[in-house]
């Protein structure tokens, strides 16, 4: 299949970079794989309200950022535990990394498997490559522009569900916003017959998403390494995603509403109000 690349992506070895980062995802996420079986031993540190990071979060980025700087030295690199240090000029670089080494540190550190990599690459301020690997499943969840989404090597498709009650929507919170910027959104969510799941990575429900596990995804503020990679993943499984980065997303992050394109709306009503 001939694939015709837009304008911004024609000077850009999109593919190189897809290939890495897949190999990339799997790879840093057998390396966590091994440090998950022995959590006991890491070292953990509190970097605010049920926010932590361990050693793991370190080295596994740091490995992400060694395969990055040696292929595409150019290339810039946004990872969740060197964000404190990223620069407003960041976000007019041409190619930008943006990794989250373990998402759903939490649920790591206490012996859940609810964690995954996640690598995003943004092309010209665009969305072009994601790469989520779950090392507990050893499924790898990856999709490029205009060339598909897929689980390993079977196509994903968003939910055509387009009710609330045909399905489970994925949520997420973080006490960056307050509970009474989310609550009412549930109550509505039960009051129209449906259901929430939160599994503490937002990566790997926004890329269950994609695959037509969940009907759709919310979290009313998130991080752009925890998102990026799952909006490639959706907009090529034939979801829909909110402009994200708009008002600066990538360094302060925003909102992030993902849905198969039938269930979108809807769930939009849902979050303003007017579905009750």
């Amino acid at each position: 299949m001939t694939v015709i690349e837009s304008p911004t992506l024609a000077s850009i070895d999109l593919d190189s970079r897809y290939s890495l980062a897949r190999r990339i995802a799997k790879e840093a996420g057998e390396r966590a794989l091994q440090m998950f079986r022995n959590r006991a031993t890491l070292e953990i540190e509190h970097k605010g309200l049920q926010d932590v990071v361990s050693i793991a979060d370190r080295e596994v980025e740091g490995i992400v950022r060694k395969y990055v700087n040696e292929a595409f030295p150019d290339d810039a690199f946004l990872g969740e535990e060197s964000a404190g240090s990223a620069s407003d000029a960041l976000p007019n670089e041409r190619v930008i990394w943006v990794v989250d080494p373990i998402d759903g540190t939490s649920c790591f550190l206490n012996g859940m498997y609810a964690w995954c990599v996640s690598i995003g690459i943004l092309v010209d301020g665009e969305p072009a490559i994601g790469a989520v690997f779950d090392p507990n499943s050893g499924e790898l969840f990856h999709a490029a522009r205009g060339r598909g989404a897929f689980v390993d090597d079977i196509r994903m498709n968003a939910s055509p569900a387009r009710s609330v009650r045909e399905g489970v929507l994925g949520v997420g919170f973080s006490h960056r916003v307050k509970p009474d910027a989310f609550i009412p959104f549930l109550d509505r969510l039960l009051g129209e017959g449906g259901m929430f799941i939160r599994n503490g990575s937002g990566a790997l429900m926004i890329a269950y998403v994609a695959a037509g596990r969940l009907i759709g995804y919310y979290e009313p503020h998130i991080n752009s390494w925890d998102c990026l990679a799952g909006i490639v993943l959706v907009r090529e499984a034939g979801g829909k995603v909110n402009d994200f980065f708009a008002e600066g997303g990538l360094l302060r992050g925003n909102p992030i509403i993902a849905a198969g394109t039938d269930m979108y709306s809807n769930l939009l009503a849902l979050i303003d109000g007017a579905g009750g």
